[in-house]
């Protein structure tokens, strides 16, 4: 089992200079990449997004890639496109205010007239971030995987309290339905007592039957057992796939069906278990969010 909360750092050495790369993730449904790299990266900003997706699944997760050293040559400026739009600047000053200053500084609004390193020397750069960026991703994965561990041990306690709180509702089923059913009986032959009413006797035990009925919660507790078994299967499984959307799945279904047998449940007793069957719940849910 693997959190998704986690941190970790990549550097590599290029040249004189070196890449370093700071990721963190925290729990989030989708997978949310967000990248801060330095201006001189900017154009690789897509390509360092790509190489954080290609390893993660589900996750918030900010990556921040920095610099230290020269690692990559200073953009060049592109001389010809830069005569031409000064001198372009220069034939709109003649016609609009002859005489006027035209400083050079202006050339700092032309876009693109400087040249950014390309060929062999962004190819060694993009490498660099690649590996400083998967190395940061290795170790936040293994923090992740140490978290993990903890997660999947605490689930397992609490999957072990919630199938010894399903199994102590299950050992009252049987007395409970036979106990509302004699009340029912009982509060129906005051009535007819008191009432002086001739009535169907047939009629009155199956209406009776359909009462006790819908009260039985059996299949809750039959569907309640079910949901466990697989959502410690699916924790018990080892074949590194995520499991988080899975294992909240399973809670969803078994938060309907405690739901259920509160409504139906006619007991105090049993009542009081179940508020111990949701609170458990909720934990397992909560903790569930962070597992990929």
């Amino acid at each position: 089992m693997r959190s998704m909360t986690g941190f970790g750092i990549g550097e590599v050495t290029l040249g004189e200079g070196r890449v370093l790369a700071e990721i963190r993730s925290v729990n989030q449904r989708f997978l949310d990449v967000r990248t801060r790299l330095p201006r001189e990266l900017a154009e690789i900003a897509l390509f360092a997004e790509q190489v954080v997706r290609e390893r993660l699944r589900r996750g918030r997760v900010e990556l921040v890639v920095r610099t230290e050293g020269p690692v990559l040559t200073a953009a060049t400026l592109d001389v010809a496109r830069a005569r031409a739009a000064f001198r372009q600047l220069l034939a709109l000053r003649d016609e609009l205010a002859p005489g006027a200053e035209l400083p050079l500084a202006l050339l700092s609004a032309v876009p693109d007239l400087f040249i950014p390193p390309a060929g062999p020397e962004l190819a060694a750069v993009r490498d660099a971030v690649r590996r400083a960026i998967e190395a940061a991703i290795s170790a936040m994965d293994a923090m992740c995987r140490a978290e993990g561990e903890a997660l999947l041990a605490d689930l397992s306690g609490r999957c072990q309290a919630l199938r010894r709180l399903i199994e102590a509702i299950a050992s009252q089923a049987d007395g409970l339905r036979e106990a509302a059913q004699r009340r029912l009986h009982e509060r129906l032959e005051r009535l007819l007592a008191s009432a002086e009413l001739t009535v169907d006797r047939g009629r009155l035990e199956l209406e009776l039957a359909i009462l006790v009925d819908k009260s039985d919660f059996t299949e809750e507790l039959t569907r309640l057992r079910s949901h466990l078994d697989q959502l410690e299967g699916v924790l018990a499984a080892s074949g590194g796939e995520p499991v988080g959307r899975r294992l909240d799945f399973l809670l969803q279904e078994m938060v309907r069906e405690a739901n259920t047998l509160g409504a139906k449940a006619q007991d105090a007793s049993v009542s009081q278990i179940v508020v111990g069957i949701k609170v458990e719940l909720e934990r397992l849910r909560e903790q569930v969010q962070n597992v990929e």
